[in-house]
């Protein structure tokens, strides 16, 4: 028997999902697991559809978004909206 390999962009098929995701890479991870989450994202919703609503080309965002990319912060906020999400800043409780 063969095992496949784990894919995320499999489980992110609501958008509850998706903001769950994102929000916890938000709070707990670093810029890099940040971009690589929104990449699972556009992923998981089709990188076709993102580049369509974005303007960019579907090479741009998977080069962008892949491990190691250095998106531009216009990219993620493009991508964000794409996705349905939007970036929120709320007070740190001491």
């Amino acid at each position: 028997m063969g095992t496949s390999k784990f894919d995320i962009a499999d489980y992110l098929d609501s958008s509850e999902m998706i903001a769950e995701y994102l929000n916890t890479a938000l709070e707990e991870g670093n810029d890099t697991e940040i971009v690589t989450a929104i990449g699972n994202v556009a992923k998981a919703i089709g990188m076709t559809k993102i580049a369509e609503q974005t303007g960019m080309s579907r090479p741009s965002l998977y080069k962008a978004l892949s491990d190691g990319g250095k998106p531009q912060f216009s990219t993620i906020m493009k991508v964000l909206k794409a996705v349905g999400g939007q970036i929120r800043v709320d007070p740190i409780s001491a």
